[in-house]
C-alpha cells in the first residue's frame, strides 16, 4: 500500500521534496497482494510492494511530521485505500487513492484527496523450490484528478520490477536461519512536469523479514501461542534518489521497523517511519494497516480473476 506526503509549494527544493516522497512513500510504498510460492509467504508490506499479484483491498493510516518548505515541522496525516483485482491468475489491475490534512504551523494547512494512481502487475517467475518470486508492473498517477491544494498538476508513471527471495534453501545446519526473506522493488518515476516542477527519479526499497509461521511449520515448533505464531518481522526501507534538477543525486526515504499478524483472510500491521536524513524529516512517524485478501475470502466470486 501507499503512504503519501506532498507539499504544495513549487521551487527546486519544494519539488523534489514532493516528489522524492512521492516516490519514497508511494511508488515504493504500497505495498499489495500478499504473495505465496513454495512454502513461502511474502506478506503485503506497508511501503514495498512485494512481487505478489491478487484479489485484495487494503486500507492505510499514516502520520508523521514533516519539514515543510520553509524548514518547520508540518503533520501530515494520510488515509489511504487501494484495491487490486486479478484479471487472469498472474495479471491484476489496481487503483488507488488518498486523502491528506497537512496541518502547517504558519496556517499553510490542506486538505484533499490527492491523485487516482491506476496500477497494472504481471507475476512473470516463481520457483517455489528456491522461494523466489519476481514480478514487473506499471503505476501512473493520473495529475489533476486530485484537490489542487494537495495533488500534482503532471502525472506520474512509474515502471518497476519486484522481487522476494526466501531463505528456506539453506542447509539445516542454518535452520533459524531459514525464516529470513528480502523482497525489492525498483523503478523510475517519470513526470510529465518541468525538472524544477516535478524532476524525475528512482525508486528503490528493500524488506527485510522473518517468518514466525515460517519458523514454527518449517524449523522448529517452539510452541507459540496466538497471536505470536501468526507475527513477522519486518523492516522496509522506503528510498528515492532524484535523478533530475537542482536536487540530483539527494536521496530520501525512511526506516521502517514493525510486526504484521497474518491468517488465512488477512493482516494487520504496524510500522515506525524513522527518516534516513534531514530532508526527510527529523521526527519519527507511525503506519497503521488493514489488508483483507479477497481471493481468499471470496474465492468464487469478488476474488475470482476474471479470466
Amino acid at each position: 500500500m501507499r503512504t503519501l506526503i506532498k507539499r504544495t509549494a513549487l521551487p527546486a527544493r519544494a519539488a523534489f521534496l514532493a516528489t522524492a516522497a512521492l516516490a519514497a512513500f508511494t511508488h515504493t510504498s504500497a505495498a499489495s497482494a500478499h504473495a505465496v510460492v513454495g512454502d513461502r509467504v511474502f506478506p503485503a508490506t506497508l511501503t514495498v510492494d512485494d512481487p505478489g499479484v491478487g484479489d485484495e483491498f487494503d486500507t492505510q493510516f499514516g502520520h508523521i511530521k514533516s519539514p515543510d518548505d520553509n524548514g518547520d515541522d508540518m503533520n501530515v496525516n494520510t488515509v489511504s485505500y487501494e484495491w487490486d483485482k486479478l484479471i487472469t491468475k498472474n495479471l491484476a489491475f489496481s487503483v488507488a487513492g488518498d486523502y491528506v490534512s497537512q496541518n502547517a504551523p504558519n496556517g499553510n494547512s490542506a486538505k484533499g484527496w490527492d491523485n487516482i494512481t491506476l496500477g497494472v502487475k504481471y507475476m512473470i517467475y516463481a520457483n517455489a523450490e528456491h522461494e523466489f518470486m519476481a514480478s514487473i508492473g506499471l503505476l501512473s498517477e493520473i495529475g489533476g484528478t486530485g484537490a489542487k491544494s494537495i495533488a500534482n498538476s503532471y502525472s506520474t508513471f512509474t515502471p518497476s520490477v519486484y522481487f522476494g527471495k526466501g531463505f528456506g534453501d539453506l542447509p539445516a545446519s542454518l535452520g533459524y536461519l531459514r525464516p529470513f526473506a528480502i523482497t525489492a522493488q525498483l523503478g523510475p518515476n517519470l513526470t510529465t512536469a518541468t525538472s524544477e516542477n516535478g524532476p524525475n527519479s528512482f525508486g528503490w526499497g528493500l524488506t527485510l523479514q522473518y517468518s514466525i509461521p515460517y519458523l514454527q511449520n518449517q524449523v522448529k515448533d517452539l510452541g507459540l501461542p496466538q497471536p505470536f505464531s501468526n507475527l513477522f518481522l519486518v523492516v522496509e526501507a522506503p528510498m528515492s534518489t532524484c535523478t533530475a534538477g537542482a536536487c540530483a543525486g539527494q536521496t530520501t526515504g525512511t526506516i521502517n521497523p514493525g510486526v504484521l499478524w497474518l491468517n488465512r483472510y488477512g493482516q494487520f500491521g504496524v510500522e515506525a517511519q524513522i527518516p534516513v536524513n534531514h530532508l526527510t524529516g527529523n521526527h519519527v512517524g507511525v503506519l497503521f494497516d488493514a489488508h483483507l485478501y479477497f481471493d481468499d475470502i471470496f474465492p468464487n466470486s469478488l476474488g475470482k480473476p476474471l479470466f
